[in-house]
């Protein structure tokens, strides 16, 4: 079959490099690399086509100055659609580029605390914690004891129960306290999303700047009222010479 169309024939050759080392890449079949006697064909806006022998698909495509792509390779037969493979390449890296900016990757922050930790470090220890699970990140809590520390894990039970109570409005317990060897573990997961935590302080920072240019603004504007409102001061006048009769 000889094709008369340049686009086709350039997207055509293009995807003849699909083949690697022997290996087929995860690429659809497109145009003449379609190796079956007839397909099921989607037309470009979606509608049903029907079963219809491949010559024709291939017809139909270089009429519509389109590509035929195959979309669904084990159906029986294969599902075949009318569009412009570039474009759509194209326009699936952009959307495949978009969400991996977007992803946010949960981080697992971890916070080690003795079983008789002190009032201070514990408000420390809570305070990093809470600052974790505002942005989103995971908590793991480590209860770490020593010596006859460890014949009392309800020490390090109790511990971390009121750790998660003090916490409970910021993260949920997503891994009950278990023994670890001579630890005892607790992971504690935000209510907020990561995405939703970064959003927010993105939005608080901008909210921040904006003040800041703003009293920036308003300490200027005042400034030059002072200036235009202050009279200048009147320079004291040199009295003037006075002619004094001389003595004859």
């Amino acid at each position: 079959m000889v094709c008369r169309n340049r686009r086709y024939v350039a997207v055509r050759q293009t995807a003849a490099w699909c083949y690697r080392g022997g290996s087929i890449s995860a690429e659809p079949r497109i145009n003449d690399r379609i190796r079956v006697p007839e397909v099921r064909l989607v037309g470009p806006s979606g509608e049903q086509v029907g079963i219809v022998p491949l010559a024709k698909a291939l017809e139909l495509a270089q009429e519509y100055d389109l590509d035929l792509v195959e979309v669904a390779a084990t159906a029986r037969p294969p599902v075949c659609k009318l569009m412009d493979y570039g474009k759509f390449k194209y326009e699936s890296a952009m959307k495949a580029r978009e969400a991996r900016k977007n992803q946010a990757h949960t981080v697992i922050k971890e916070m080690k605390l003795r079983p008789k930790i002190d009032p201070h470090d514990y408000d420390t220890k809570k305070g990093h914690v809470v600052r974790f699970l505002k942005q989103g990140d995971k908590v793991k809590i480590t209860i770490m004891f020593r010596g006859r520390e460890q014949s009392r894990p309800e020490l390090g039970f109790r511990l971390l129960q009121r750790l998660a109570s003090d916490v409970e409005e910021l993260g949920f317990i997503e891994s009950n306290p278990k023994q670890d060897g001579r630890n005892m573990i607790m992971v504690l997961g935000p209510h907020k999303k990561k995405t939703e935590a970064m959003a927010e302080a993105r939005e608080a920072q901008a909210a921040r700047k904006a003040e800041r240019q703003g009293y920036a603004h308003d300490d200027d504007a005042e400034a030059a009222d002072e200036a235009v409102e202050a009279p200048a001061e009147a320079s004291p006048e040199a009295p003037a010479p006075t002619d004094t009769p001389s003595e004859a």
